[in-house]
């Protein structure tokens, strides 16, 4: 710490460590200020004589951390935390200028409250760069994800309003595993009751959650990511089965959304899934730079051969 700041500031600096290191002792407290364990108490001091609850941790490993009180801490951002706040919402496809979006307005008020030197670089990306709209990107009623995470925190099962892509709507009971966001569409990961069937809905097409009195325990071990794209690999309408002409340790970065992976033996590994997209799907396995070959499903196979023939025309 410069030995010319003020103690407001050193106060303020000190208030930046412990909200960083949660618990942090008094002892690296002042090693990492450069400063005694004296003053480290002093500019305690000043941070709870301005109303800002630092609490004491007894015992062993206690220390300091803020706590909750009836006026909010400052937060305090370092130049490149500022920063990749910004590129976060731009990489969310939000127009971070745009004065009607919620989240670009949150983002100019969290700027204007810094340091001008800290907020300067990110203020100037805010303005200047552009974010192409995400065309496939549905974000749901905010009301909606927070009923459903705060269903999934507390354990509680819930009754969903539900408007399938044909129009089709049905309320059903389930358990609400884990909320995904996955290429800018939300997901919902759950159970069904009764039928105890694991299901995927999209959030955005949730029309109302009714929380319910009944309690449920997720899966031990769930990864909510995998769990989600393995079940968008199931339960379309054409059956594929697919051997590659290599190991299964060498297929790690194929999309789990095209099906599961079997080994066959050491040099070739069985895709086996389903699609309602056959020329994608065709295009996915025309990216593998290993031989393969599609042994069950005449439709994919169609779909192939067309493909096949598309390249070959291109290419003359």
């Amino acid at each position: 710490m410069r030995p010319d700041t003020g103690p407001a500031a050193r106060a303020l600096i000190t208030m930046e460590a412990i909200q960083d290191a949660p618990g942090i002792s008094a002892q690296r407290l002042a090693q990492r200020l450069g400063v005694s364990t004296r003053a480290v108490r002093r500019y305690v001091g000043i941070l709870r004589e301005a109303e800002i609850p630092v609490e004491s941790l007894r015992g062993p490993a206690g220390g300091y951390r803020l706590g909750r009180g009836t006026r909010l801490p400052p937060l305090v951002f370092s130049s490149a935390e500022a920063l990749g706040l910004v590129m976060a919402v731009l990489d969310g496809h939000h127009p971070t200028a745009d004065a009607d979006d919620p989240v670009a307005v949150a983002v100019a008020k969290l700027l204007r409250a810094m340091p001008q030197h800290v907020a300067d670089q990110a203020d100037v990306v805010r303005r200047t760069t552009a974010a192409a709209p995400d065309r496939g990107a549905a974000r749901p009623d905010p009301s909606t994800t927070v009923a459903l995470v705060r269903a999934r925190s507390e354990r509680r099962c819930v009754a969903v309003q539900y408007r399938s892509e044909s129009g089709r709507e049905f309320t059903t009971q389930l358990e609400p595993w884990a909320v995904v966001v996955r290429h800018g569409r939300w997901y919902l990961l759950c159970r069904t009751l009764g039928e105890a069937t694991v299901r995927t809905y999209r959030v955005d097409r949730i029309r109302g959650v009714r929380e319910l009195a009944i309690p449920f325990d997720p899966p031990d071990g769930l990864d909510p990511v995998a769990a989600l794209e393995e079940h968008l690999a199931v339960g379309w309408e054409y059956p594929t089965e697919v051997v590659i002409a290599a190991p299964r340790a060498e297929l790690g970065g194929l999309p789990r959304t095209l099906g599961r992976l079997e080994e066959v033996d050491e040099h070739s590994t069985r895709l086996v899934g389903t699609t309602s997209n056959l020329h994608d799907y065709a295009c996915a396995l025309a990216t593998l730079r290993a031989p393969w070959t599609v042994v069950r499903g005449p439709e994919l196979r169609a779909a192939v051969a067309d493909l096949s023939r598309r390249l070959a025309a291109a290419s003359t």
